[in-house]
């Protein structure tokens, strides 16, 4: 997977590139130190309310690489990425004919959409910060499908950004931090559906946790006849 053609590279740096990004909950956008910093402008009390996703504006092919840079400045907390993700029937994810999501997960597992959904920061709930396991789940429904260890320290350890990796090659999907395999999966595209291909990508957060996120980059991965020399 040396031979990767770029496809999207954003800094995160300031309020223009977040053009065109769409916020679903009272997520709230600031730059510190030129890092994108999301939290929510609810507490934790509002319950499923307070939660948001942030959707980058560009559908994306299969057979993708996908980095960024995230730093857990508080917790508790959740945060999670969602990739491959399109609207029910083959519609657009933000087709207006689709229920409107505001944050509350429900919406995007049990709503009018299918993706797949990667959480690596769960420290939401006593039993998640107890042991820190990442989570890959496929909807629609909430099946999980793969768990791994979670190699992030609690955010008042984590000085330094984390580059987290995930590869989708087709039915494939690998996911890594600081280059340390965390879970590799292969859909079968029968148990829980067919297999996902291209889609949207979006960051979900779970209020009260505070997060930064830098160095966005989609990248296509090589052609297999080229990987191979055929």
């Amino acid at each position: 997977m040396t031979d990767m053609k770029l496809l999207y590279d954003n800094p995160l740096s300031g309020p223009e590139c977040l053009e065109g990004f769409r916020m679903e909950g009272p997520g709230e956008m600031t730059f510190p130190h030129g890092r994108l910093r999301l939290e929510s402008r609810l507490g934790p009390s509002e319950g499923l309310k307070a939660n948001f996703v942030l959707w980058c504006p560009v559908v994306f092919p299969d057979r993708i690489a996908i980095s960024w840079e995230f730093r857990p400045v508080r917790e508790p907390g959740l945060a999670m990425l969602f990739f491959a993700a399109s609207g029910a029937g083959g519609k657009d994810l933000f087709d207006p004919a689709l229920a409107p999501r505001d944050g509350q997960y429900e919406q995007y597992h049990h709503g009018e959409m299918n993706a797949y959904h990667a959480a690596y920061f769960r420290r939401a709930l006593k039993e998640e910060r107890a042991l820190h396991v990442c989570n890959l789940r496929k909807s629609y429904g909430l099946h999980l499908v793969a768990q791994g260890a979670d190699p992030i320290p609690g955010a008042e350890d984590a000085v330094e950004p984390y580059r987290i990796s995930l590869i989708k090659n087709g039915a494939s999907i690998r996911f890594l931090i600081n280059e340390l395999p965390i879970f590799d999966w292969t859909d079968d595209g029968e148990a829980y559906g067919p297999v996902l291909g291209g889609g949207r990508i979006g960051l979900r957060q779970l209020a009260p946790m505070i997060g930064d996120y830098a160095h966005l980059q989609v990248c296509q991965l090589a052609d297999e006849k080229e990987e191979s020399g055929a």
